[in-house]
């Protein structure tokens, strides 16, 4: 079986600041070596490790070849796979774990990229779930931490984004204009509905609350059969829906706020790391 030399992640990670900050000057003072000391770590990466040219020295900048253009994109994922392992290995605490509580509202559209960048870094972490409505999430004690949707003025906790309600419809049909309009909504608990009401009552529009549920992915199945009309959150609206406004009618309605709320009794590393990874996720 062939052999090959192995590659030092520090000449990885002196090639990667090279292609990130154009030349070996400012490379070298990222990774705190002299010039020299990076020129002779690249030297060594081309001629006794790759036996391959990286760099394209003919210009007053440097430029990578074209293999050293694959080059960077294994070396980026070598660095990554490096730094969680020893992130890993080197944070026991970060075993165990934690328990989130969200409306369903959140889980398609935020959730999947936060959980998968931190399931990445902390993979021995085991993370639940809870789906339900803002307003039972809040009466429960025993979840570490909790996003929720208030109305402006009542937040509490962490402000993660604020964003309007909009009217939406499925494409190709023109639910907005039965008499009256049936709308799909949440349960009657959920504050929103009430805005979406109470809009539709100041204009003197006929309308029915023909469908509600506590499910997110209800209320879009109803909607996506042209079967009513909707009120939700901009970002949670799918691409194939028909946003709709005065222009059809309907009113503007207020925006909502997203917060983050976190249980001062169940405070942990893992909690407050998820937390950040949360705060993050949803600034996507």
């Amino acid at each position: 079986m062939a052999t090959y030399p192995s590659i030092d992640t520090e000449l990885l990670r002196s090639f990667v600041a090279i292609a990130d900050h154009g030349g070996f000057t400012r490379a070298a003072e990222v990774v705190n070596r002299t010039q020299s000391a990076v020129s002779m770590q690249m030297k060594r990466l081309e001629e006794d490790v790759l036996q391959r040219p990286l760099f394209d020295r003919g210009g007053r900048q440097v430029r990578l070849t074209a293999e050293g253009q694959v080059l960077l994109g294994y070396a980026r994922r070598i660095l990554k796979l490096h730094g969680e392992v020893l992130t890993t290995l080197r944070e026991p605490h970060m075993v165990g774990s934690v328990r989130i509580g969200t409306p369903d509202d959140y889980v398609m559209r935020f959730l999947p990229g936060i959980l998968a960048r931190f399931a990445q870094a902390y993979p021995l972490v085991q993370v639940e779930v809870h789906c339900e409505p803002s307003y039972q999430l809040l009466q429960r004690h025993d979840l570490d931490l909790t996003i929720v949707t208030r109305e402006p003025g009542t937040e509490i906790g962490q402000l993660l984004r604020q964003e309007r309600f909009v009217w939406a419809e499925a494409a190709g049909f023109n639910v907005h204009e039965q008499q009256p309009m049936p709308l799909a909504m949440f349960n009657s608990d959920c504050f929103c509905r009430a805005w979406a009401c109470n809009a539709l009552d100041g204009l003197d529009k006929p309308f029915r609350v023909a469908y509600s549920s506590p499910s997110l992915s209800a209320i879009l199945a109803i909607v996506g059969a042209g079967l009513a009309v909707t009120a939700q959150l901009q970002s949670l609206i799918p691409a194939d829906f028909r946003i709709l406004g005065p222009a059809e009618g309907l009113p503007e309605l207020p925006q909502s706020s997203i917060v983050l709320v976190r249980n001062p009794q169940k405070h942990s590393q893992i909690s407050e790391t998820l937390a950040e990874h949360i705060v993050e996720g949803f600034k996507l």
